[in-house]
């Protein structure tokens, strides 16, 4: 288990290195802004790992944005701005932070007086508190069977610490680029994205679909209480920024890695590197999450 944990994360983080080269291009957008910008990670992206990156960031059909963006009218056209990004992170580097993804929003007219809606799904990736681990791509950590992933995780800098996510915190990172937005694009509803469920909450073990098989890390308490937290912190954060929060963890419940109606891809599944990223959204997911999308921005 620790040699395959070693080889899927040299996997994932030669691919994730790959499509973090730059941003791809976009048609500029109408002189009042396009419509719907979106921000985000792979969860947002969901670029496929094993495929062509040489343009940047690829945003396949299946992405809930751009499924979202096909509902309301406007996928393949200069009023659909996605510059997500799979390794985004809020401020922490070295991937595609908010204020990259805003530049190059920016850079092609992406926010103005017609923009209306701009949509959020950040800090998964981030550092939090004094742990250098991060969520993603640091799947290792889910996969050793020797040290798991439990609360002693957090000292040994295998995973975020989830005591220092919460709100406020997570309201004064992304503040600066909500006011940014609300000036540039005074029109717009700005939306926080929550991430689906991933594991069911308030678990100390974690089941991962590894070659067909459902494989559970008993130890996995300190990273589903990451989880727990941040999205807790994104509901609080849009309550103390005044913007809208999407739940798409009720939406997902019931619906996480092994459940028998699974909307987040295995590890090594034929089609988990083709279609999405391992332990990611499916298409079938990200289609629940933009149609629920499309409803809520009622177009």
């Amino acid at each position: 288990m620790r040699v395959l944990a070693m080889r899927v994360f040299a996997v994932l983080a030669t691919a994730c290195a790959a499509v973090l080269t730059q941003l791809p291009s976009a048609v500029a957008a109408p002189d009042d802004g396009a419509a719907l910008v979106v921000m985000g990670d792979s969860f947002t992206a969901t670029t496929p790992l094993i495929e062509n990156s040489g343009n940047g960031c690829p945003h396949p059909p299946t992405s809930w944005p751009a499924q979202l963006a096909e509902s309301l009218g406007v996928l393949g056209s200069p009023d659909f701005v996605d510059v997500s990004c799979n390794g985004g992170a809020i401020d922490t580097g070295p991937g595609w932070t908010l204020s990259h993804q805003a530049k190059q929003a920016v850079s092609v007219g992406g926010f103005g007086a017609g923009t209306r809606a701009v949509l959020i799904q950040l800090g998964l990736n981030d550092t939090w508190g004094a742990s250098g681990g991060r969520a993603f791509p640091s799947v290792d950590c889910l996969l050793d069977v020797v040290r798991g992933c439990g609360l002693d995780a957090v000292a040994q800098g295998r995973v975020p610490d989830a005591q220092s996510v919460d709100g406020p915190t997570y309201a004064n990172r992304v503040r600066a680029m909500v006011d940014y937005i609300r000036y540039y694009a005074p029109n717009a509803r700005v939306v926080l994205v929550g991430y689906p469920e991933i594991f069911q909450t308030g678990r100390t073990s974690a089941c991962l679909r590894i070659g067909g098989a459902d494989v559970v890390q008993p130890r996995a308490e300190g990273y589903i209480a990451y989880l727990d937290r941040l999205d807790s912190a994104q509901r609080e954060a849009a309550g103390i920024l005044g913007v809208d929060f999407f739940d798409t963890r009720a939406l997902t419940t019931g619906h996480g890695s092994c459940a028998p109606e699974s909307w987040i891809s295995g590890i090594t599944e034929p089609n988990s590197f083709t279609v999405g990223a391992p332990i990611h959204p499916t298409p079938h997911g990200n289609k629940v999450v933009a149609e629920a999308l499309s409803h809520r921005l009622s177009w």
